[in-house]
């Protein structure tokens, strides 16, 4: 039997998703693909299967950790490859050559028994020396800006504590200190561009080399030891230096004023929400350790905000009250989960922000769902299912194409309008754990067989929960169908910065007039909605035929 480190796998390039559940406790034997440890970013939530069989050993993260690839999950002891863990446990056991020396050495200089060798070593193992921590690598960004300095010189920090965030114009992340110890040099400060390499700070630190190392010869230590460097005070002394730096921060006048998020403790994912929702963090009160800002102060700054009379707070809406129901009857109180919330936070954000117009039309599909039968056998043959989806997609795709303004996003600060070349559409998918929209890219250049392959596919990854970020991004359109739930028509909600959504209602058989008599057609209602900033009736009306004209006669498909 032999010991493997099972790590975080690609995330289709998420930072920092917060584990929200783990599945497995120490002794349980998993199967290969039982699932370890459930993932979730703000877009989408998985699951990180066991790439192989064996008995849990260890555990390394918990519940609310912030994770990447590459990350360790768990140690799991196989049957197997017993070869290269052994080479490996008995390389990690071994001393290194520095130790191995000192110990030679008091070997050879002890000639009265043991104890004074023990004696002689001691101290070589809590010498302290200063490091030199840098910028680990950063997934090939170069020129990264610094936006936060989490430490100071002479704070005593721990392994993994954080010492600087660096931001890119697509992501932040924290930098840890990858030892236990003090901060002797800041050899960088905020506004500078770093890379892979470039020195962060200089730290004093005890001959152990990491925090287990330390706790280890802590323990073979005699308990009358008193040169051990984290014994008695450092809790202490870390608050009052955190305090002071923290109290210098908030009453030295600055030359201009800090932009938003910064001079704040807060990780990426918080950045991230906070810029969605527009806050900004130097107004919210961090509950975290060092007063860091975790996502729930972010909704408890929101709902605060929320309870500001109407008038102060320039709006005009007032909140709704809280009611007991349970005073009526009977209720169940169930939290709802974080994808719950974050998709009311972003429809909510969408609904306040942009000005939405629906328009609502019939699509005659008669034909169309007269070839889809007629073709359900080669359907069959080839393993796939022809819905209508493959249809709308391909027609919603033409008719971006002939019309750009559906197919652009307005800029944040709405002065320029940005038109895209490629046709990447979502689709809303129903979960058991929430809405997610995963999003068919190139939708053009693919076939109906090819659509119908792959939307299945990314439908099943969703109700799996096993969608990564990447395949929630990059969407231009989105088409939200209620199928055969039933309606007749609904306002959909736009997902920006999209500019417009399609819902697709429940097909009905309707009579129509001809010009001689009443024929049966099947009707699809449809209903689009629009930002009007960039899309006015008009626009729409055209877009809204040439849909309709599509879907009625997909040969139109091919011009």
């Amino acid at each position: 039997m032999t010991k493997e480190t099972i790590k975080i796998p690609d995330l289709g390039g998420g930072e920092g998703v917060e584990v929200i559940e783990v599945c497995v406790a120490v002794g349980d034997v998993v199967e290969q693909e039982d699932s370890l440890l459930v993932l979730e970013s703000d877009k989408a939530s998985m699951e990180v299967p066991a790439p192989k069989s064996g008995k849990v050993v260890s555990i390394a993260m918990s519940v609310g950790d912030s994770v990447s690839e590459g990350d360790a999950i768990l140690e799991l002891e196989v049957a197997e490859g017993s070869d290269e863990p052994a080479s490996e446990s008995a390389a990690e056991s071994a001393p290194e050559p520095d130790a191995a020396a000192e110990q030679t050495s008091a070997a050879d200089d002890d000639t009265d028994g043991g104890n004074d060798t023990a004696g002689a070593a001691q101290p070589a193992s809590t010498a302290e020396r200063t490091e030199t921590v840098k910028v680990p690598d950063v997934g090939g960004g170069e020129g990264i800006e610094v936006i936060e300095l989490c430490v100071a010189e002479g704070d005593e920090v721990n392994e993994g504590d954080s010492l600087i965030v660096l931001e890119s114009d697509k992501a932040s992340m924290e930098v840890p200190a990858p030892f236990t110890g003090v901060v002797s040099a800041m050899l960088i400060k905020v506004g500078d561009a770093a890379s892979e390499g470039t020195a962060i700070a200089e730290m004093r630190v005890a001959g152990a080399n990491s925090v287990s190392d330390a706790k280890a010869e802590q323990t073979a230590a005699p308990a009358e030891k008193a040169d051990a460097p984290m014994s008695a005070e450092p809790e202490p002394k870390n608050e009052a230096s955190t305090a002071a730096r923290e109290g210098a921060s908030t009453s030295s006048p600055s030359p201009a004023p800090a932009a938003p998020g910064e001079q704040v403790y807060a990780g990426p994912a918080v950045r991230k929400l906070a810029r969605e929702f527009g806050i900004d963090l130097s107004k919210v009160s961090g509950s975290g350790p060092r007063k860091r800002i975790v996502k729930e102060d972010l909704h408890a700054y929101v709902k605060q905000l929320a309870k500001v009379p109407a008038a102060a707070a320039g709006g005009g809406i007032e909140p709704i009250p809280d009611v007991d129901f349970a005073k009526f009857g009977e209720v169940d109180i169930q939290p709802l989960s974080k994808l719950d919330k974050l998709t009311a936070a972003n429809m909510h954000r969408s609904w306040l922000n942009l000005p939405h117009v629906t328009q609502f039309d019939d699509a005659d599909i008669t034909e169309l769902e007269d070839f889809r039968r007629e073709m359900k056998k080669e359907a069959e043959q080839r393993g796939v299912k022809l819905t209508p989806l493959p249809f709308l997609l391909k027609a919603a795709a033409a008719a971006l194409r002939g019309n750009a303004k559906f197919n652009a996003s307005l800029s944040a600060d709405g002065e320029s309008i940005v038109y895209k070349h490629y046709v990447h559409i979502g689709m809303a998918v129903d979960t058991p754990a929430g809405l997610v929209v995963p999003v068919i890219r190139d939708v053009d250049k693919k076939s109906l067989w090819e659509l119908a392959e792959e939307t299945a596919e990314l439908a099943k990854k969703a109700r799996e929960r096993k969608l990564k970020p990447a395949d929630m991004q990059g969407g231009c359109f989105t088409i939200s169908s209620l199928g055969n739930i039933g309606g007749t028509g609904f306002t959909p909600i736009i997902n920006a910065p999209e500019v417009a959504i399609l819902g697709v209602s429940k097909l009905a058989v309707k009579p129509v007039w001809d010009g001689d008599s009443f024929q049966p057609r099947k009707l699809l209602p449809l209903s689009l909605s629009y930002d009007h900033r960039v899309i006015n009736g008009a626009d729409a009306g055209k877009f809204f035929t040439e849909l309709a004209q599509m879907l009625a006669d997909i040969r139109r498909l091919l011009l």
